[in-house]
């Protein structure tokens, strides 16, 4: 049996190894491309972002104060801030009402959202009119929305109060909503429940259209009602954007600050009842000049996001490990 000569393979081999050459050069050249690109955003993230944060916990062992003083030069004080954020008794219920925020606004919001969801993925007229209608909020600044929401609830002309006072027949008075201590945080999450749910609706929406047809007809074959097929194929079907969907929320909502800002002002009247701890950071950072406190705040919150986000990866990972 005769063999081919190896004249024969060396083009072959040569035009491998230029075609692989060529294949890693044109990637080589990919990898740069993508790197230039994003060195502006690189540089924007080092510089308002990265460097802040270690300045902050580099600030937080110091009595570091807005405006500096030359007769009282800024000292390290080691875990002086930290010990005193441990008896601070504003902090403890800023905390609380971040948490407090959490409980009631997450589970409200994600629930709302699937519904909505639900709704407009329905062949019906105007459904494209009805799932701009629900997002468009998203789009407007929380400043803007928290003005607008300002004067919706003012005691006086407010519309919310004329609303009220209109359907009851003049029963049920005016209420002061953002001076009372009782209604004061739930007109905030009510606020906060209706700017952010298009956001968590445009995300389930997507979801619900990832969910093959082929499962409903299965289950209407086997008699399924409406209800059984929302509880039996599209929950189950939703698992991990209903996962992506809490756990993002959740984040967003350890952030409560500009509703609060511009709503109560400084100090999260009345009697503290809505200060949040990005709030009582600010608040001592910039109106008292205890950058150093200021600081030690920011790195406890920064402690209890990092603690959501690691859960969110475990919660993901499991979820992952079942399908």
């Amino acid at each position: 049996m005769a063999f081919p000569s190896v004249s024969f393979l060396v083009p072959t081999m040569t035009t491998v190894t230029s075609a692989a050459g060529g294949r890693n050069a044109q990637r080589r050249s990919e990898v740069l491309m993508a790197w230039l690109f994003s060195v502006p955003a690189l540089l924007l993230l080092f510089i308002f972002l990265i460097t802040p944060f270690v300045m902050a916990i580099v600030l937080a062992f110091t009595d570091q104060r807005l405006v500096p003083n030359p007769n009282l030069p800024t000292r390290f004080v080691g875990l002086r801030n930290f010990v005193r954020l441990a008896g601070d008794e504003t902090f403890h219920r800023s905390v609380l009402n971040n948490f407090y925020f959490v409980l009631v606004v997450v589970p409200i919001q994600t629930s709302f959202a699937l519904f909505l969801a639900v709704l407009v993925n329905q062949k019906i007229r105007a459904a494209n009119f009805f799932r701009t209608i629900y997002f468009s909020p998203v789009v407007i600044t929380m400043v803007v929305v928290s003005v607008i929401w300002f004067f919706l609830y003012n005691p006086g002309e407010g519309l919310i109060n004329k609303f009220i006072e209109a359907a009851s027949f003049g029963l049920i008075g005016p209420q002061n909503w953002l001076n009372d201590p009782k209604l004061a945080f739930p007109a905030i999450m009510f606020l906060s429940i209706w700017q952010g749910v298009g956001f968590q609706m445009v995300i389930y929406l997507a979801g619900l259209q990832e969910i093959p047809s082929s499962l409903y007809e299965a289950a209407e074959m086997d008699g399924a009602t409406r209800l059984q097929q929302f509880w039996y194929v599209t929950l189950p079907q939703l698992r991990n954007t209903t996962i992506f969907v809490v756990l993002a929320t959740t984040i967003l909502a350890f952030k409560l600050f500009t509703q609060v800002w511009v709503m109560q002002g400084p100090s999260g009247h009345p009697l503290g009842t809505t200060s949040t701890t990005m709030v009582y950071a600010v608040n001592r950072g910039f109106k008292m000049g205890k950058v150093g406190y200021a600081s030690a705040i920011a790195v406890i919150f920064f402690v209890i996001v990092l603690i959501v986000s690691l859960g969110q990866r475990i919660f993901l990972k499991e979820e992952r490990a079942v399908d």
